[in-house]
């Protein structure tokens, strides 16, 4: 489940990059290309093993890398810092729930047939939208000085050392947190390769501080206010990969719901996001990112609050209901609201990178999270062989996703208070 996430969140690090050199456009069809190719291996797996599928499902996450990345790029240079490039990125971010819902409800039916015809489908569909964004989408022109460079020359602009290492650290410290609940802390490779990722992520910024004249992370950029956003980020998004994995196992393994009956449990999110989109496009242009970011922490803190202490056989309409229309609200205040403040932070020409940035912080937690959760459930669910013992491993695993929300409020306020600080600060005059 973490591996999909795990490659979107790490290669859309490299990606912003990829797009400031050789077109946003360009790299965004050709992620949804590589999207459309995985997706039809993944059909084709029905006729290999599950060895296969974990593996094309792992490497389809690199195409969204690609698509996230190279679409807000898009949206952040073809649009002025102003209220309307705040509306275009929380619409932006309205997507992703309608879009989960619509995906789940037609993967569902095409289950009660065959489920390959889930992923050739999609394939199919993914190759028109390729073929129309040739001749719709508008192509910006390149923000790095790429004309007339060598290839060679082009190819040092990507930073190759930092992406290698940094692709690598993120992958090491994320496999192992993902596969230790799996075959348990014991194992001796795991905490190696952990040790190993760690020492990757020193290499990664010493080449991104020291050497590269061209670093994928814009540390200038990184102002205090930055750092704060992405911390809240990170913990909120990391809470909602808990949140949607444990809500899917609570409809389908403890109350028995079918994919197309839990699709319905889930939709909400869809009608709930929107309006949530709207209301932050118009919310950005008129209150500072900290209040906006400390309502997005509100939002997930409820919405996981709800979920871990709802009853099994609860009726849907109480807290499930209601969690469902409480989450999309961290969701798209917290994502728009990053995004504009990294995309208004950088220059023009590193609009890749901005977006990269926040789309790895987003992604790479998501992935993260479900692999603290599951380290949690598997240490308290006594082996899971019984309903009851699952739930207590699932809500062990949601309290995580509890603790990390409630970590991503603290930043919040403290975000709030310092801006508050800092308004207060008497401001230098000319003359002194």
């Amino acid at each position: 489940m973490a591996g999909y996430s795990l490659t979107v969140g790490t290669f859309i690090l490299p990606s912003g990059r990829l797009g400031d050199v050789f077109g946003y456009k360009r790299l965004f069809l050709l992620g949804f290309a590589w999207f459309a190719l995985w997706s039809l291996v993944l059909g084709l797996a029905w006729w290999s093993t599950h060895v296969l599928f974990v593996f094309a499902r792992v490497l389809q996450g690199v195409g969204p890398a690609l698509v996230l990345t190279n679409g807000l790029a898009l949206l952040g240079a073809s649009y002025a810092p102003g209220s309307r490039k705040s509306m275009v990125f929380a619409l932006f971010g309205a997507c992703a729930p309608g879009g989960s819902v619509v995906g789940s409800v037609f993967a569902s039916l095409f289950g009660l047939v065959w489920w390959p015809w889930a992923f050739f489908v999609f394939a199919i569909v993914l190759v028109l939208v390729v073929i129309a964004g040739w001749f719709v989408i508008p192509d910006p022109p390149r923000r790095m000085a790429t004309h007339g460079e060598s290839l060679r020359q082009k190819f040092m602009d990507l930073d190759p050392l930092g992406a290698v290492t940094g692709v690598i650290a993120l992958v090491l410290f994320n496999f192992a947190w993902n596969q230790a609940p799996i075959v348990s802390w014991g194992k001796p490779y795991v905490y190696v390769l952990l040790i190993i990722g760690l020492l990757f992520f020193v290499l990664f910024f010493y080449i991104e501080l020291r050497v590269s004249k061209e670093p994928l992370i814009p540390f200038h950029a990184l102002s205090t206010d930055v750092i704060f956003v992405l911390g809240c980020v990170a913990c909120g998004w990391s809470m909602f990969g808990i949140w949607i994995f444990y809500i899917w196992q609570i409809f389908e393994t403890l109350r028995g719901a079918s994919p197309l009956l839990a699709s319905a449990y889930l939709s909400p999110v869809t009608i709930s996001g929107t309006l949530a989109a709207v209301t932050t496009g118009f919310l950005l242009g008129r209150l500072r990112p900290a209040y906006v970011m400390l309502l997005a922490m509100v939002f997930f803190t409820v919405g996981i609050i709800l979920l871990v202490t709802c009853p099994v056989d609860q009726i849907y309409w109480a807290q499930t209901f209601v969690c469902t229309l409480v989450i999309p609200w961290g969701m798209d205040m917290s994502f728009p609201a990053a995004t504009l403040i990294l995309s208004n932070a950088v220059s023009k020409r590193h609009q890749g990178i901005a977006a990269s940035l926040v789309n790895t912080v987003v992604n790479y937690s998501i992935s993260l999270g479900l692999g603290l959760a599951g380290t949690v459930e598997v240490h308290v669910n006594n082996g899971g062989n019984t309903p009851a013992q699952l739930l207590k491993g699932y809500r062990g695993g949601l309290y995580m996703g509890v603790g990390l929300a409630g970590l991503g409020l603290a930043i919040a306020v403290a975000f709030l208070i310092k801006s508050h600080v800092e308004e207060r600060k008497p401001k230098p005059t000319a003359e002194s």
